[in-house]
């Protein structure tokens, strides 16, 4: 039996692993994990979702100027554009009431979106905004996605495929904390866990 590790609880799930030391939390405590499927693929996973969750491990976590990075790769098209990225400066992040953290996600239309999650609520920094830079999903709904977050200090600086798609004032947004994967709902994908560069 492979497990999922679930806001610090392992949680078994037939046919899903989770990286060891990682934890998965939903964006709605209600939500039924068993169908996030994570499987090992190499040094990559293969995911299906499920709801639309969080992926971290708390060895992820960074202050002051930063980098964090991650691949991930549209392997299907979804029924409608989901979103898929990185979140960075998180905290309390299993418990769903207080949660707070910055997240940088792209779809599949070409788009980029900058949020913060705060407890249940989002607020939008910037909305879904076209690049020529990011790409758009194939006629098989592929698409792959090299996303990097730079933290400056006074700015965040997020790139796509090694070319920045935009810029937004540091200002209070939370920056300093545990980075991740944020992963929404009906998305089959190929994922490197981040990696953080001080």
């Amino acid at each position: 039996m492979r497990t999922l590790i679930v806001a610090a609880t392992l949680l078994a799930i037939a046919g899903a692993e989770a990286p060891a030391g990682y934890t998965i939390v939903p964006d709605k405590a209600s939500a039924d994990l068993s169908k996030a499927v994570y499987t090992a693929s190499g040094s990559n996973w293969d995911v299906t979702t499920g709801p639309a969750h969080i992926i971290f491990s708390d060895k992820d976590a960074a202050t002051g100027g930063y980098a964090v990075s991650a691949t991930i790769e549209q392997l299907a098209k979804p029924a409608h554009p989901e979103a898929f990225g990185l979140f960075l400066g998180g905290k309390d992040l299993t418990d769903t009431a207080k949660r707070t953290y910055t997240y940088f996600v792209v779809r599949g239309t070409g788009e980029y979106l900058v949020k913060v999650m705060n407890g249940s609520k989002t607020t939008t920094v910037t909305n879904w905004t076209a690049n020529e830079n990011i790409p758009k999903e194939d006629a098989n709904g592929k698409a792959s996605y090299a996303l990097k977050v730079h933290v400056a200090p006074t700015a965040f600086h997020f790139y796509v495929n090694g070319k920045m798609v935009a810029e937004v004032p540091r200002g209070m947004n939370p920056a300093e904390g545990i980075a991740g994967l944020r992963i929404n709902h009906s998305l089959h994908l190929m994922v490197t866990m981040p990696t953080i560069a001080r």
